[in-house]
């Protein structure tokens, strides 16, 4: 990723992050589409994903977020933690959390992080989304998890 051209406050980056997860805490509800987080990225974004690779533009974003949550409905992703790095980056963890519960009561989940680089305006310009995929599939296996109607898997040869 390259130096961003313009600072901005940690206040400003932190803020429109906050819009960004009340947005997809939206979409969690079934209240908004997947895609309407695609908002957030500026027109030339790109969204790295650890299984769906590199994601190029506010369209081909879009597309991603209808393509790789169907189906997958009741999963969250709850945040745990939030810091600005140096320039305009923005990191984040969170958690993948699958539906339902272990029995002592603990959820199924897998912690992820989220790279981001803010470009103004309540937007961003990329984010790179980090986690074990393993344990991701581990999670599946042993919850007895089972995709719903329109489950799209990743590609089988993502852009890296």
């Amino acid at each position: 990723m390259s130096q961003p051209e313009h600072e901005f406050a940690d206040a400003e980056i932190l803020a429109s992050y906050d819009v960004y997860v009340a947005q997809r805490d939206r979409v969690e509800r079934g209240d908004a589409r997947w895609d309407t987080l695609a908002d957030f990225f500026t027109d030339d974004a790109v969204f790295v994903d650890p299984a769906w690779g590199r994601i190029q533009g506010i369209d081909e974003i879009r597309r991603f977020f209808n393509d790789s949550m169907a189906g997958l409905e009741g999963w969250t992703f709850p945040r745990q933690w939030t810091a600005v790095a140096e320039g305009n980056r923005l990191v984040s963890g969170w958690q993948n959390r699958l539906p339902g519960s272990r029995a002592d009561g603990t959820p199924w989940e897998a912690p992820g992080v989220s790279i981001m680089v803010y470009a103004g305006e309540g937007k961003f310009s990329s984010e790179e989304d980090i986690l074990n995929m393993l344990h991701i599939a581990e999670l599946v296996q042993q919850s007895g998890w089972k995709p719903g109607p329109g489950f799209s898997p990743p590609p089988a040869k993502p852009r890296r």
